[in-house]
């Protein structure tokens, strides 16, 4: 099963208001585990970039100078997505800001039914908790240390360790091919390590895909 997980930073909280994306980030997962590809990419917003919105990621008008406009990565993003089920935290802005970027580019929008909000399922799953990335982060012994700023592919990168815990726990220690991992040295096969012992039988697998069909219904997107 092939997920996108989806982040976005911005100018400003509300694309009605004329507010643009500055800067996408998205992680594919196959089977709940992140494969390593992705899409990322800054955004000339066409606009200034508010100080109130800087502060909180970084992200400035010298920083986007010569980057492409949302026009001219549309395409490379939306084949990127394919079909996949998307997952977001608090998916109603992302998607929001996405839609209305696609539309100004004339492009198909994106259909929130397809949208997973882990913000949704955290609160739905630790009520009266804590919902924020971070909070979720600490919750569940993910590092989150470089995260001193918002930033899309980070975020993104984040959440998608968040959701497979929302849902349920990691999967057992895999090697991915192809997969590398960051080091001072030569790259290395990165490892996806988890405390469960064996390989999940085909029941565990059905309960897990019946348990996240569960999870697009409309009631858990409220």
């Amino acid at each position: 099963m092939r997920e996108i997980v989806i982040d976005t930073e911005t100018t400003g909280l509300d694309p009605a208001a004329g507010h643009r994306v500055v800067e996408i980030g998205c992680v594919e997962m196959i089977n709940r585990i992140a494969t390593g590809a992705i899409f990322h990419e800054y955004v000339n917003p066409e606009r200034d970039v508010p100080a109130e919105a800087v502060d909180i990621h970084g992200i400035d008008a010298a920083k986007l100078a010569g980057k492409p406009l949302f026009a001219a990565v549309a395409d490379g993003l939306l084949a990127f997505i394919g079909d996949s089920p998307v997952i977001a935290h608090n998916a109603g802005f992302d998607l929001g800001f996405l839609n209305a970027e696609l539309e100004r580019a004339g492009k198909p929008s994106i259909d929130a039914g397809r949208s997973v909000d882990t913000a949704v399922l955290a609160r739905r799953k630790f009520p009266g908790s804590p919902a924020s990335l971070d909070a979720l982060c600490q919750r569940f012994g993910i590092d989150n240390s470089a995260r001193t700023r918002h930033g899309a592919l980070l975020d993104a990168e984040l959440l998608a360790d968040v959701y497979v815990e929302l849902i349920g726990g990691r999967q057992p220690t895999l090697t991915l091919p192809g997969q590398r991992a960051a080091a001072s040295g030569p790259a290395v096969e990165a490892e996806i390590r988890a405390p469960r012992p064996h390989m999940p039988s085909a029941a565990e697998l059905a309960a897990h895909e019946a348990f996240v069909d569960k999870l697009k219904d409309p009631i858990w997107r409220q």
